[in-house]
């Protein structure tokens, strides 16, 4: 059934009615609920307050509604509900539990809130603000230090003091190239044994892959050498070489440099042996 469908006479209060006669708030919530024909769970669902609160408001037990504060909401929301004035109801309400509080001041809230205390993180930003400050003016006083100590100065008498001198800085030799260690056995080309076989190698005109082995086939070296290194190999017998850029190689066989003309690029296979230098 509506809930608007009672006509005005019914929000009639009860002005005219005598305090002794006249029906308690919850009664008289009742009495209007079931006048306008409604139920307690009609009244529930518009309203939204729950059933046993309806139940206990319209017994005059307000304790569920959880204070004074809220059962006058209760009481105005339930009576217009029910067609009825909110207000002589609030005011029997009031009457009967001892009067409206006074109500409280909003500038002591307001303040409570002011003076709440609040838990605050690091200010990291003035820690940061403070840690420049001190830089620069560490910076500065060193920078006028510096610059009292630089000029002229007198003495108390007007004599000028003694002007100290610095020595100027060492300055560092410069770093000498290093130079490619050489093979220890590079001695032996000098004088290059009679029995054994002796070749150097030398990428004297820029980088190349060299393999060399030993009469057995023993690999006595196989990798790069870099523009300016040298290996030097000896054998009883015999030294086989490959050369992988023999236009940058420079040989020397028995003590004797090899002049033949090896091309840029060029992969050569050579076989050295004892005494004059002859490929094989």
């Amino acid at each position: 059934m509506s809930i608007g469908s009672n006509s005005p006479e019914d929000e009639r209060p009860f002005h005219d009615v005598p305090d002794e006669k006249r029906p308690s708030v919850g009664h008289a919530l009742k009495q209007a609920r079931l006048a306008a024909g409604l139920t307690v769970s009609d009244v529930s669902n518009a309203t939204r307050v729950r059933l046993a609160i309806v139940h206990a408001i319209e017994a005059d037990d307000f304790a569920p509604c959880g204070g004074e504060v809220y059962a006058r909401g209760h009481i105005r929301t339930l009576a217009r509900a029910v067609h009825l004035d909110p207000a002589p109801l609030v005011a029997q309400f009031d009457a009967e539990h001892g009067g409206r509080p006074a109500p409280t001041p909003a500038a002591p809230l307001f303040e409570a809130e002011r003076i709440r205390p609040e838990r605050r993180g690091p200010n990291w930003t003035a820690a940061m603000v403070a840690a420049i400050v001190v830089v620069i003016g560490f910076v500065g006083f060193t920078a006028f230090k510096g610059g009292d100590g630089g000029g002229d100065t007198q003495a108390a008498d007007g004599s000028p003091s003694p002007t100290v001198t610095k020595s100027p800085s060492a300055t560092p030799a410069p770093a000498k190239p290093v130079t490619p260690k050489s093979d220890p056995s590079d001695s032996a080309i000098a004088a290059a044994p009679q029995d054994k076989v002796t070749v150097q190698v030398s990428a004297a005109n820029g980088r190349s892959w060299i393999s060399a082995k030993d009469h057995n086939g023993r690999m006595l070296f196989d990798g790069l050498l870099d523009k300016g290194q040298s290996k030097t190999f000896q054998d009883s017998s015999k030294i086989n070489l490959i050369l992988g850029d023999a236009g940058a190689i420079q040989l020397y066989v028995n003590g004797k440099k090899i002049d033949d003309d090896f091309r840029p690029g060029a992969v050569e296979r050579l076989t050295y042996t004892k005494g004059d230098p002859e490929v094989g």
